[in-house]
């Protein structure tokens, strides 16, 4: 059986499963990878983020903008030193079997993924909240967490120090609740179908590895009125051209990112269907930093010196991207203009050289070339820029081989700390600050700093941010850090993001933004 017809009795399948269309408003929502776990507590990916947010709601939730606003919080007081925040619960909230959703919900939640038994790899991200770290690293009791229950009502949450993004952060997926009585009654299993409970607008119906996941409206969410879709199936699309035709079809109404090479023809074809715009992100290739030769700095410059990245933002990835020259997207709140490698304008000549005499000085040139093995997740974007970035390494001596996993393996991988040399990663911005891009290199970023690079003094400075409570003197300490990685490259970066979606005339609502957050609760179908 060959390609074509595999994908054209998954679609016929595919069909079949979601059934003719009724009074029942279905959305056949594109999503770009599966999920590799639906634990909010475990989960790193933006695909997952999609269908957790869908499913589950924080204190603080997105609009229809990808702005932070109240969740199932109602409101919420600051102390005048910053470091402490009391959210008040709304009226009557309710989980998806009945149960009341209460203070003690949040506190068993923040707990849970603070406490190192439960392994999330993603815990760092709220170590702005008082005793986090220690608790995490196993210095202090879950019962120490800075977040307490006031009342049935009332959560207090107590920083370290005062922390400019806190709110925007509680939007993330790793502060969405888990359901108590689940989590005690079926430990791993609670996100099973029929074990899920959930606070948000949908709760989990099906989940069909590589199929669909589906839901369904929640009819105890707060604002269950205002919710129009009363269906939401994920699917997921990792071949984009193939599922460019299931948009077609009518088997798709959206997808999140469109096959770079068609978008030319894609705006011909569907017009203002096409939907683009910036997006807080960069795409990287991440250096093993911590194994010969990468971890020899000349070698980690020179790779970089060698990508053309205006060649691949503008032919590989049809200008939906912009060329990266920086670790950080310019945009980031907080901030100001990024640290840029000092050779981001020297001419392509120029850098080729220099790349070349630092391969010699490293020990590499005629007779004995540098190989490098790049691991990507396959999507045909990624396989046409890395592809296009090897023929760029050639003039340099450089061989290059590829090792290409589905996302679900391949971030698994990079997670549990599996070798490479390089490897494709990109990072969207959880939180608009440029602690949430600097982070990931810090030496004890277990989960996500997966080159082991290590540079004590970079540690220092980021160290020196978290306690500087003037904003603008934290920004130049942070763009000290952002130099340092600049020069030492151990991640590369290639392009800022850009977000590409299809969607249908049939859907109302969508409102394209720079953080990807896009949830089904405001969006309305045609029948």
């Amino acid at each position: 059986m060959n390609w074509i017809k595999q994908a054209a009795l998954a679609a016929v399948a595919t069909a079949a499963l979601l059934g003719p269309a009724s009074a029942e408003i279905v959305y056949n929502r594109g999503n770009t990878g599966e999920p590799e776990t639906l634990d909010t507590h475990k989960t790193s990916t933006v695909q997952e983020a999609h269908i957790l947010r869908d499913m589950l709601e924080g204190l603080v939730t997105y609009n229809p903008k990808g702005e932070a606003v109240p969740g199932q919080a109602a409101k919420w007081e600051t102390s005048d030193d910053g470091k402490t925040y009391r959210f008040t619960l709304r009226d009557g909230l309710k989980w998806s079997n009945g149960d009341p959703v209460t203070a003690e919900d949040f506190v068993f939640s923040y707990r849970r993924i603070m406490d190192p038994a439960t392994g999330a790899k993603y815990a760092n991200i709220l170590y702005p909240i008082k005793n986090a770290e220690k608790i995490n690293k196993g210095q202090a009791k879950p019962e120490e967490l800075g977040v307490k229950a006031i009342d049935p009502k009332t959560v207090e949450i107590t920083l370290e120090a005062p922390t400019p993004y806190f709110i925007e952060l509680l939007t993330h997926q790793t502060s969405l609740p888990v359901h108590r009585g689940s989590v005690e009654k079926f430990g791993k299993d609670f996100v099973k179908p029929g074990n899920m409970v959930t606070n948000g607008a949908y709760k989990l119906a099906e989940f069909a590895p590589n199929s669909h996941i589906k839901l369904v409206k929640n009819e105890n969410y707060w604002d269950a009125k205002n919710v129009k879709i009363d269906t939401v199936n994920f699917i997921p699309h990792p071949d984009l051209a193939a599922a460019v035709r299931r948009y077609e079809a009518g088997e798709l109404d959206s997808m999140d990112e469109l096959p770079a090479d068609q978008i030319k023809s894609l705006k011909e074809r569907f017009k203002d269907q096409v939907r683009l715009g910036p997006y807080l992100g960069t795409w990287f290739l991440v250096v093993n930093s911590s194994k010969a030769p990468f971890n020899d700095v000349r070698v980690r410059q020179a790779l970089s010196m060698m990508v053309d990245r205006e060649f691949v933002a503008e032919q590989i990835w049809g200008q939906t991207m912009q060329p990266g020259y920086s670790f950080m997207p310019p945009g980031v709140g907080n901030y100001g203009e990024p640290a840029y490698m000092d050779y981001k304008d020297m001419s392509p000549i120029d850098r080729e050289d220099k790349a070349k005499a630092l391969l010699k000085e490293a020990g590499f040139g005629p007779g004995k070339p540098l190989k490098v093995e790049i691991r990507y997740n396959t999507t045909d974007n990624n396989r046409n820029t890395v592809v296009a970035i090897a023929e760029q390494f050639k003039p340099a001596g450089i061989e290059t081989s590829f090792i290409n996993t589905d996302g679900k393996t391949h971030f698994a991988y990079l997670r549990d700390g599996g070798d490479f040399d390089l490897a494709r990663y990109g990072w969207i911005a959880d939180y608009s600050d440029p602690n949430n891009f600097l982070f990931l290199l810090k030496s004890d970023n277990k989960g996500f700093n997966y080159g082991k690079y290590n540079n004590p003094e970079f540690d220092k400075l980021l160290d020196q941010a978290a306690t500087e409570l003037d904003l603008k003197k934290r920004a130049e300490i942070f763009k000290k850090a952002e130099g340092i990685l600049m020069k030492d490259m151990p991640w590369i970066p290639i392009m800022y993001y850009g977000k590409s979606n299809l969607i249908s005339p049939k859907i109302h609502g969508f409102v394209q933004n720079t953080r990807g957050v896009y949830p089904s609760r405001f969006l309305s179908k045609d029948q």
